[in-house]
């Protein structure tokens, strides 16, 4: 599978100060920017910027972020799934990962995460994919938002339905692990219905079990 990416940017005015949400961004780009310390989220800082510039090398991955002048604020990845998930069993090259997304708290609030998912599907090559996420409450910022899990859930949901991401049934035991724990999925336009029955077979691998 060939995999396209075309850049796509847009502005957006936020109280402190204006933003470029753009992407896919190169390897070469994401080296140059700063990267803001508050991005601690999965990893320290230096160590994901390095994380974020190897995906963003790799033929699927793609880096869609929000930058405030030279200082990189916020980001969202996309990438096959890891080889230790359910998700990858199938080999499917049309279904990718939103592996992670990340904004500052300082520009939280602000659209930033629907914008980033807004601009990554201003991309006509993410109509052949389907994508996924996968959310776990424990990788949630519960304390620095202040929110409780089902809160928190429903700002989820409401980001990625932006992207028009929409919440999927699954017996995946991680996910099933909690009922904030959810699987959402976008089916491109142009996927095709042995790719969408493949993926519900992944959804649903223990069915049969009972």
């Amino acid at each position: 599978m060939e995999h396209k990416k075309t850049y796509n940017a847009k502005e957006l005015k936020t109280p402190h100060g204006n933003l470029i949400i753009e992407g896919p961004v190169t390897p070469d780009k994401l080296a140059e920017y700063e990267f803001h310390e508050g991005l601690v989220a999965f990893r320290p800082p230096a160590q994901q910027q390095k994380a974020l510039i190897e995906i963003a090398g790799l033929p699927e991955g793609r880096i869609i972020i929000a930058r405030h002048r030279h200082m990189i604020v916020g980001y969202v990845t996309y990438l096959y799934p890891d080889p230790l998930e359910r998700w990858s069993e199938g080999n499917m090259e049309n279904l990718i990962e939103l592996g992670a997304i990340e904004v500052i708290p300082q520009f939280r609030g602000a659209r930033v995460g629907k914008n980033l998912l807004i601009v990554s599907m201003m991309d006509d090559a993410m109509e052949d994919y389907i994508t996924i996420t996968t959310e776990y409450y424990w990788h949630w910022d519960l304390k620095g938002t202040g929110l409780n899990v089902w809160e928190y859930r429903k700002v989820m949901e409401k980001m990625m339905n932006a992207g028009g991401l929409e919440w999927y049934a699954t017996d995946d035991p991680e996910i099933s692990s909690h009922p904030a724990n959810c699987l959402m999925a976008r089916i491109g336009k142009r996927i095709d219905p042995d790719s969408i029955q493949r993926f519900d077979q992944l959804r649903f691998m223990n069915r049969f079990m009972y």
